[in-house]
């Protein structure tokens, strides 16, 4: 056990830990929402990015949002639920930046409608998106960080990961199999160097949320139930995600990080 001295030492340089300058991080779904603002806070920290989405809108206005800060930054259009174009991806990321050390999955979809009728195409569209990509990438990059002996891996999940929801035949399980999914590759990957975890917002103001947040009565209903009385704003993620991704977190594993303002405890 560390005596008091070399603890004072290792407080006094602690800060540096959330320094990122010169680690190549790739954010999956990055061209707006959640993955933008992710993409924004790895960047002031240091990092360089590659942002990915399946198309243009929001791809170069991230990237050079990134560059803005004085970062290298990259763009690739990709279809993360087909294997050849993640190999791709993850190929391009590597020779652009050169290298990768964080990727944050960032990509998801919802379709709700009543279970009886649901359809079963929208049921295999969410599941491909939220959680056949994942899988994906998640695979390849870690080709990369294992070869090295080092990464960090971030999946965005859900307050529908613990939670069920009436019309809900996708979206719901998906982010329930994300959190599995999360704390399998964490056992698995975590002795060869690589923290796996996941950040599960609740509500927070993006696209996927809009269509509920600009209905008053859904907004309040929304907040009533978060015990700090307010929806969470995009730059919420800052804090979770530069954790996650910075060596700040290297004891953490397998952990998912609620960012819901309490609403699982209320």
């Amino acid at each position: 056990m560390d005596d008091l001295e070399e603890l004072k030492q290792k407080a006094k340089t602690f800060p540096s830990l959330l320094d990122l300058t010169d680690k190549k991080a790739l954010i999956v779904g990055g061209n707006k929402g959640l993955g933008q603002a992710m993409a924004l806070a790895l960047a002031a920290a240091g990092a360089d990015v590659c942002v990915s989405g399946r198309g243009p809108v929001g791809l170069d206005e991230t990237a050079e949002a990134v560059i803005s800060f004085g970062r290298k930054g990259m763009s690739v259009a990709a279809d993360a639920t087909d294997e050849k174009n993640v190999e791709n991806l993850i190929r391009r990321t590597v020779d652009g930046l050169g290298g990768l050390d964080i990727l944050v999955n960032s990509q998801g979809i919802g379709y709700l409608h009543p279970s009886v009728d649901y359809d079963m195409a929208e049921w295999e569209r969410v599941i491909n998106v939220n959680l056949k990509s994942l899988v994906l990438t998640c695979k390849h990059a870690a080709r990369i960080m294992l070869a090295k002996g080092k990464g960090k891996i971030i999946n965005i999940s859900s307050v529908r990961g613990f939670q069920g929801r009436i019309g809900d035949m996708a979206y719901a399980p998906s982010k329930g199999a994300v959190n599995q999914l999360t704390r399998s590759l964490a056992i698995e990957w975590g002795p060869k160097g690589i923290n796996v975890n996941a950040i599960a917002p609740a509500f927070i103001w993006t696209e996927i949320s809009a269509p509920v947040l600009s209905d008053p009565e859904k907004r309040n209903w929304v907040i009533s139930r978060v015990p700090l009385g307010r929806l969470g704003q995009r730059e919420d993620i800052f804090g979770p995600v530069l954790f996650l991704a910075s060596d700040v977190s290297s004891f953490v594993n397998g952990h998912v990080l609620m960012l819901d303002g309490g609403w699982l405890i209320a």
